[in-house]
């Protein structure tokens, strides 16, 4: 390869290495892997991979709660790099997800206060909070709630969610969720998070971690 399209290529370009020997210019396929993987790979293979599955089941609520995160890693993306920091525990094959300590939602907007959620029938949950104006929020905000029971069966993750990214709005005060889990499975336990999304959709509130509730 003499120039190529813009001048010699160094480095990997997916399965491409360019290269220089001898002052000539080549291009080479990526050399294939021969050793295994040694036990610390496979380690962070499996986080990488159980961390995703964790992810998966809430992906439509993360793209609303880290649309704007930062303007080059947002939604899922976004979602799992909070998580790597602030709410996993590494060690290997027997890493820990925490979900208390995990946001769905990030951003400067306001929280309402008092925000709470009661369990007021069989398969309803309650969500109130004070309808009050708050500091750089308005009284049209939504509040955005999920309602996620992630069962960890052998690291296998099993996700079951409710909720909404566009709920009452924030003036109203109270909302309620539907939740109609597999009959087959009854008494499951219910993490349960809220936030605020702007009226005109431009930034949304950090999350807030209400507990579990069992259904």
């Amino acid at each position: 390869m003499k120039k190529g399209l813009h001048g010699p290529i160094s480095g990997k370009i997916g399965g491409i290495v360019g290269s220089s020997w001898r002052g000539i210019d080549y291009l080479k396929s990526k050399p294939k892997r021969t050793k295994p993987p040694t036990d610390g790979e496979l380690g962070n293979r499996f986080i990488f991979a159980y961390t995703q599955l964790w992810l998966q089941p809430i992906k439509d609520f993360l793209k609303v709660g880290f649309k704007d995160d930062n303007h080059t890693v947002y939604g899922v993306n976004a979602a799992k790099s909070y998580l790597y920091k602030n709410a996993l525990t590494k060690d290997g094959f027997n890493s820990i997800i925490h979900p208390h300590l995990m946001k769905v939602s990030v951003g400067t907007l306001s929280l309402s206060d008092n925000i709470k959620v009661e369990k007021t029938s069989t398969h309803e949950l309650t969500f109130t909070w004070d309808g009050g104006k708050v500091a750089d929020g308005h009284p049209n905000d939504q509040i955005m709630l999920l309602v996620y029971n992630v069962q960890d069966k052998d690291k296998v993750i099993i996700g079951d969610v409710f909720g909404t990214v566009a709920g009452e709005f924030r003036k109203d005060g109270m909302e309620k969720i539907r939740v109609e889990p597999d009959p087959q499975a009854p008494d499951l336990d219910y993490h349960i998070y809220a936030a605020f999304s702007a009226m005109d959709r431009s930034r949304q509130s950090d999350s807030i971690y209400l507990g579990t509730v069992t259904i």
